[in-house]
């Protein structure tokens, strides 16, 4: 993997490879996320990079599903991905882009980028999966200029107790991240992103698919800004 320009706690090579190489969820990421997009995630995409402008970084790219919605005002978006098949599939997606995209190999934990590069950072259906959340989002901080945004549509933790709740914890402890590329169903990333140093705007809480007991229906799609140090 590349060396990082300005990285955090992590450098690339401090973690794992393992843990972002999942050949055979890639293969099937690729076919699923089409899938999904056609049951209606495609709306939420639009939603969730709808009146961006200026320099973005997306921060777990995939294969690319979010690049057709970023509107005319990004200017550049700096994609990272880790995962070598789904890198090579954006890459081939920046193509057809309706913006300049570049698609990066890099972690969540260690972006390649230096401090305060960016207008804005996306993630979407990511930080439910990265090694260390903490850190992920330490550094889209970091990236992030002074009142810069956080864009963010992910899987949660859903907030009422009962049997889902227990599900997703079980699933967690079990057989689902293994399955599904290090996901995590039952975290509560809501209270991460503001423990990271952001103000958290407009958040909508829903489950998708709507009607779905799966362990990874309840979501959250939202907007915060990145906090200046010593300012609530």
């Amino acid at each position: 993997m590349p060396a990082t320009r300005g990285a955090g706690t992590h450098t690339q090579r401090e973690v794992d490879v393992a843990a972002v190489s999942h050949p055979v969820f890639a293969r099937v990421y690729e076919r699923l996320s089409v899938a999904m997009d056609r049951a209606g995630l495609d709306e939420f995409r639009r939603d969730l990079v709808a009146g961006l402008s200026g320099r973005v970084i997306e921060v777990g790219a995939g294969n690319g599903r979010m690049f057709p919605h970023y509107p005319p005002g990004v200017t550049e978006v700096v994609a990272v991905e880790p995962e070598p098949r789904l890198r090579a599939a954006a890459i081939r997606a920046a193509t057809t882009a309706p913006v300049p995209v570049t698609v990066v190999d890099g972690l969540a934990e260690a972006l390649p980028a230096g401090g305060g590069e960016f207008d804005a950072a996306v993630v979407a259906l990511v930080l439910c999966s990265v090694t260390d959340q903490a850190d992920a989002l330490a550094e889209i901080h970091r990236v992030l200029r002074p009142s810069g945004q956080l864009r963010f549509f992910e899987h949660v933790a859903v907030e009422e107790p009962g049997r889902l709740r227990r599900i997703q914890r079980l699933s967690d402890a079990t057989l689902w991240p293994k399955l599904f590329g290090g996901c995590h169903t039952a975290r509560d990333t809501t209270a991460a992103i503001g423990t990271a140093g952001f103000a958290i705007g407009e958040l909508r809480r829903f489950r998708f698919p709507a009607t779905s007991s799966s362990p990874s229906s309840p979501c959250v799609l939202g907007r915060a800004i990145r906090r200046e140090p010593g300012r609530s």
